[in-house]
């Protein structure tokens, strides 16, 4: 039996559900050459699994976290859930995860029901925003954790683990550093000491819950860049939970947009950017500006204002939704236009904020920085790309 110290976390607290996924693994590790190191340039021969949630709700207390949620998560592929607080991912994850039970609905990982399975029966790999790495553990223990906790029947050999973690320190670029502890890292270092610890143990499926919410911004776009290569390298279906938009859009295969415990889209970041299916989807991916319209024949108006843009597939009031960078300078009485009352530079371009003439409304719209327009006192132009929605 394992003494108790073995299962004192980073901050010397009792064992938790995070720690006990490192002694998660149920069956006998890969062969190495399943393993590709950092020198490698195709995707291994990992581990791969379809894991499918058939109309699944979970509710707390009577309270529905998640209403009868459907999703295919194809195997291989890096799948980012992504939504507001509340909106029900982090709950979806840890029912994949087997950390909670579905109220009604099924879990399945192939072909093979595991709503009922526990964490270690599922083989889960886990990696928290918190890291959760054993703070009296060297570098090279915490990864090695999950392999030496196994049964003996299924533990490789002291030789065989060693190789293997080293192999992954190789993996995530952390050579050289397998004596150091926790504390002597930065926390960049840290969150990929925890990717490393989750693959040691070859999971059927990789889940990351905000794995990169403790991290300042510069470390933040580096270790995306970084997840998304090691991702390609070896293949595992992962689920990653986020509410930034911009870490979905650049990491993920596909995107599941979720609001208030149910899926709004499921698509690639390309799709859903540019086809968002409802206006929570367009107010939430990107930004945008949203307008209250009427069509009449086929005409959009705003504020009894005819505007060049045609609906002849909508009639009544509705929301034209378009983004700042969406939009072209135009003249004449059916432009949209305005005053400007603020301007700020955006990275490369000019931000400016628009009173419209015809409304009390105010929308933005992006120039280069140094167009001449935006030194104007008043603006018109027409959104280029445009989304029109029934009101309400």
């Amino acid at each position: 039996m394992l003494p108790a110290s073995a299962f004192l976390g980073e901050f010397g607290v009792g064992c938790t559900e995070r720690e006990k996924f490192m002694a998660s693994a149920v069956r006998p590790p890969c062969d190495v050459r399943e393993f590709v190191p950092n020198t490698g340039s195709n995707r291994s021969m990992g581990s791969k699994m379809d894991v499918r949630a058939e109309k699944v709700r979970k509710e707390f207390d009577r309270f529905p976290a998640l209403h009868d949620v459907s999703l295919d998560i194809h195997s291989g592929e890096l799948i980012a859930l992504l939504g507001p607080s509340g909106s029900g991912k982090t709950t979806l994850l840890r029912l994949i995860a087997g950390l909670e039970r579905p109220t009604s609905g099924r879990i399945l990982f192939g072909d093979e029901d595991a709503s009922d399975k526990s964490v270690q029966e599922r083989n889960i790999g886990f990696v928290f925003q918190h890291y959760a790495l054993f703070r009296h553990m060297n570098i090279l223990e915490n990864v090695s954790f999950g392999l030496k906790v196994r049964p003996r029947a299924t533990r490789p050999a002291a030789a065989e683990i060693r190789r293997r973690a080293m192999e992954l320190l190789d993996l995530v670029q952390l050579s050289g550093l397998e004596k150091r502890f926790p504390s002597q890292l930065s926390g960049g270092q840290r969150q990929r000491v925890a990717l490393a610890r989750a693959l040691a143990i070859e999971p059927r499926v990789l889940l990351l819950d905000e794995p990169f919410g403790a991290l300042d911004a510069q470390v933040r776009r580096e270790l995306r860049k970084w997840l998304r290569e090691i991702h390609d390298r070896t293949g595992h279906t992962t689920v990653f939970v986020t509410h930034d938009q911009e870490e979905a859009l650049e990491l993920a295969d596909r995107l599941c947009v979720m609001s208030q415990g149910r899926i709004e889209q499921v698509g690639t970041p390309d799709a859903v950017y540019d086809t968002p299916a409802s206006p929570f989807v367009f107010g939430f991916i990107g930004e945008s500006s949203r307008l209250p319209v009427t069509v009449e024949n086929g005409g959009v108006q705003l504020a009894g204002q005819k505007l060049d843009l045609a609906a002849p597939d909508a009639t009544g009031a509705g929301q034209l939704f378009f983004r700042p960078h969406d939009v072209e300078l135009v003249e004449g009485d059916t432009a949209l236009g305005g005053a400007v009352v603020a301007s700020r530079r955006v990275g490369g371009t000019r931000r400016l904020e628009i009173e419209l003439s015809h409304s009390s409304h105010r929308v933005e719209i992006d120039l280069p920085f140094d167009h001449p327009a935006a030194e104007r006192s008043r603006i018109g132009f027409r959104p280029r790309r445009w989304r029109l929605f029934p009101a309400g």
